[in-house]
């Protein structure tokens, strides 16, 4: 009997989430985990409309995190009726189901791809989805994570399964050692930078390397958050002793017998020796430096130390006019030095960078200095059990001492849908995953960078290389 084909982690879990094939080429898949936000309120109706009761709410978790203020815990205090019927809805409809719910005011609480991942949720080997495209984030556990619109929810409410065309694999290797100052968020946007925000469309992508190898769970959480945005399908790293360290003994991880068992299942998901990919791209890791946005795309990045580029040396007509209107958008000067553009805000949080490890590396750099005159910084943490960590760590002390706000947890200015956003033409430097136009608020500015980064440009009031912070201690 000849071997099997060896094969990669993204075939091997979805060849053991197939359901049946249709002849059209769309497999029906089991659904591990559903996790829910306060924008499903349209899919539970759907469900309503049907007489259609959840599948399987043992297998769905909700928690609020788009519309929720970050001032407050109060939920009367969301002015808009539509968005606080949101939260209204999330409530009364996990409850009717039996869902659990991480309400406003439960010790859990966050962001649903920070609460995910902390509670023990997202395990490797699983395919978890959620109504939101940043589900990508799980991935880092091993996991097959990616998110999927409200018709798509209703069906796996209904079902626990879903219909989807299976995508071809990317595997993106970094080697090499990052630098001081270097982190997943600088490691993701030159991998954008390099293949393009449509670089990875059609394709599920595996990170790999020893520049991987080398990342936190919460570096690789950082990392798969931003799949999408290399128009990604979605994105994984494949678990290993790491993954194994960050969810032993979270509230939602096997234990005991059960852990045993899962482990040695686990140990079996990384892609095997000569498994082939459909694409292959390799980034040196050893020269991506600290990067920062320009543009309104998250491939228009650069290093820090780098010059705004002149549309007038662009020879393709069609990106030498994009390159002119993000220019007239984000007024900016075509070959000024990065570090000469002021900022008027800073928002450090988001699925992206709302971690404990996110926040350690932004209090190193406040610590002991001041947010520079005129500038509105704030800490918006992605859970609640990240905020009472850091509260534990004295973190809250040094973000406030430096003239930060440190709020509650939610999605805050990520979107703004909560309300929490900048004003037309003000500049922002954010920790979040996208730098479209009016996405922190009609006419606002933001560059996308890491926490350290945006601490950097709060206390020197322009976007600053935080390596030169770092030196003087």
């Amino acid at each position: 009997m000849s071997e099997p084909a060896p094969r990669t982690l993204f075939e091997k879990i979805w060849d053991s989430h197939r359901v049946l094939d249709r002849e059209d080429g769309q497999t029906l898949l089991y659904v591990d985990r559903h996790l829910v936000h306060d924008g499903s309120a349209p899919a539970f109706e759907l469900l309503r409309q049907r007489g259609i009761a959840p599948r399987a709410p043992d297998r769905i978790f909700a928690t609020p995190d788009h519309y929720v203020p970050t001032d407050t815990r109060d939920r009367a205090a969301i002015t808009d009726d539509r968005h606080r019927g949101m939260v209204d809805a999330l409530e009364a409809n996990t409850a009717a189901a039996g869902i659990r719910m991480f309400g406003l005011r439960d010790a859990n609480q966050g962001i649903v791809h920070v609460v995910g991942p902390e509670t023990g949720l997202s395990q490797p080997g699983m395919l978890i989805v959620c109504g939101d495209s940043h589900t990508s984030t799980h991935g880092a556990m091993g996991a097959l994570a990616f998110g999927i619109g409200s018709t798509e929810v209703a069906h796996v409410l209904g079902s626990q399964t879903l219909w989807q065309r299976r995508p071809k694999t990317l595997r993106i290797k970094v080697d090499g050692t990052l630098g001081l100052g270097v982190t997943a968020k600088d490691v993701i946007l030159a991998i954008i930078a390099q293949i393009g925000a449509a670089g990875a469309t059609g394709h599920v992508i595996e990170y790999a390397g020893s520049a991987i190898r080398g990342l936190s769970m919460e570096g690789r959480l950082t990392l798969c958050n931003m799949s999408i945005e290399a128009g990604g399908r979605a994105g994984m790293v494949a678990p290993d002793e790491t993954t194994y360290a960050y969810l032993a003994g979270r509230p939602y991880a096997p234990s005991g017998h059960d852990w045993d068992r899962e482990l040695a299942r686990w140990q079996r998901l990384p892609s095997d020796p000569g498994a082939v990919f459909d694409r292959e791209v390799s980034v040196d890791g050893d020269a991506i430096a600290p990067m920062v946005t320009w543009g309104n795309s998250p491939e228009d990045a650069l290093p820090i130390t780098a010059h705004l580029p002149d549309p007038a040396a662009e020879p393709d007509s069609e990106r030498r006019a994009a390159m002119e209107d993000a220019f007239a958008y984000m007024g900016l000067t075509p070959g000024a030095a990065l570090e000469s553009v002021t900022v008027d805000r800073v928002f450090i949080g988001s699925c992206t960078n709302g971690r404990i490890e996110d926040l350690r590396a932004a209090a190193e750099v406040a610590r002991g200095r001041r947010v520079a005159e005129g500038v509105v910084a704030w800490v918006v943490p992605g859970s609640a059990p990240v905020r009472k960590q850091a509260i534990e760590e004295g973190l809250d002390r040094i973000f406030v001492e430096a003239g930060f706000a440190w709020r509650e947890a939610g999605c805050s200015m990520c979107l703004g849908t909560n309300g929490e956003i900048a004003a037309p033409g003000e500049r922002v430097a954010s920790t979040s995953n996208r730098n479209f136009r009016g996405r922190q608020g009609p006419g606002a500015r933001t560059h996308l960078m890491s926490p350290a980064m945006a601490a950097a440009a709060a206390v020197t009031g322009h976007l600053a290389d935080v390596r030169a912070l770092m030196a003087e201690g």
